[in-house]
Order: C-alpha cells, then sequence, then structure tokens
C-alpha cells in the first residue's frame, strides 16, 4: 500500500471538506478550494478524517493513490494555514517594491520590471531585499515563486539575483589573472 496514500487527512476545525463523484470542495477560514480527481479514487469522510482509497493495486493505481492524498492534504492545509514562499534579493542596487498589489523589480536591467499578482495571490515586500509571496494554493504559491525568480536567477560569480531563502547557490571561480 502507498506509505503516503495510505495516512488519513486530518480535518481541522473550521474546515469542511464536501466530495460529489470525483470532485472535491474544501471550505475554511482562508477561502476555498476546489479540484477534480481522477475517478480511480475514492474519498471516505468520518469523524473528522477524509480516507483516500483506490480499486487496485496496479502501478497508475498507487501512484495516483499517493498523489491524490498530498493534494487533498495540501488544500486542506492551505484553507487554514495558508502558504508562502521567501525570496531574497542580492546585488548592488537590486530591490523589490509594491505598486499597488504588483511587485517592481529593480535586477540590474536598464527598465524595472513588474509583475502581476494573480487572483489568490500576495505579495508583501517587509524589506527592498525580502519578497513573500502567500496564498492559499500550493501550486499557484510555488509555481509565482518561480516565475519572479526566473526574472532574474541567481549567477554563479558573484552570487547576484534572486534566490529562495536559505537557497545556497555554488560559486565559481573568476578569471586567473596572470
Amino acid at each position: 500500500m502507498s506509505r503516503v496514500g495510505k495516512n488519513p487527512v486530518t480535518i481541522p476545525s473550521g474546515v469542511e471538506v464536501k466530495v460529489a463523484g470525483t470532485d472535491v470542495l474544501v471550505k475554511g477560514s482562508k477561502g476555498e478550494l476546489a479540484r477534480t480527481f481522477n475517478e480511480r479514487i475514492g474519498f471516505e469522510i468520518d469523524n473528522g478524517t477524509v480516507t483516500v482509497t483506490r480499486p487496485d493495486d496496479t502501478r497508475e493505481s498507487r501512484a495516483l493513490h499517493g498523489l491524490s492524498r498530498a493534494l487533498l492534504n495540501n488544500m486542506v492545509v492551505g484553507v487554514s494555514e495558508g502558504f508562502k514562499k521567501e525570496l531574497e534579493i542580492q546585488g548592488v542596487g537590486y530591490r523589490a517594491a509594491l505598486k499597488g498589489s504588483d511587485l517592481e523589480l529593480q535586477v540590474g536591467f536598464s527598465h524595472s520590471v513588474t509583475v502581476q499578482a494573480p487572483e489568490g495571490i500576495t505579495f508583501e515586500v517587509p524589506e527592498p531585499t525580502q519578497v513573500i509571496i502567500s496564498g492559499i494554493d500550493k501550486e499557484k504559491v510555488g509555481q509565482v515563486a518561480a516565475n519572479v525568480r526566473d526574472v532574474r536567477p541567481p549567477e554563479p560569480y558573484k552570487g547576484k539575483g534572486i534566490r529562495y531563502a536559505g537557497e545556497y547557490v555554488r560559486r565559481k571561480a573568476g578569471k586567473a589573472g596572470k
């Protein structure tokens, strides 16, 4: 049995889970998320937990079992607590600022780069060199963080660029002098 899939998903207080066939709706204090799962996967709600079931032990069913349980757990955690990703900006003159709900980056180009906040995503800039991306959908938060990082990924010689908080950038030696 799938090690991830066999664990039940506990539903915290204030979170409501509705299952209608392959559609699952999760409502919580931060918002609501809906997702359509594969028809092979079943959900059983009892005593504040949701158990994910599969019909057989084929390779595809086993893979979908763990995936579905992880996606459901991310939905429950998202509507109750939310997710966030932190980015650091390193480089002389590199900085970020909020312009309305959009993020404006000055990262060494001749122009500033504006990243629009998709629906359900919020940007915070506590310091000019720190950006916090938060929302209830883990997949969307991670994708927006990756898109912001792609504006100017860290380079290996001086380490300048946008990186995840705590990310290690492997440095290279520069040209050897005469």
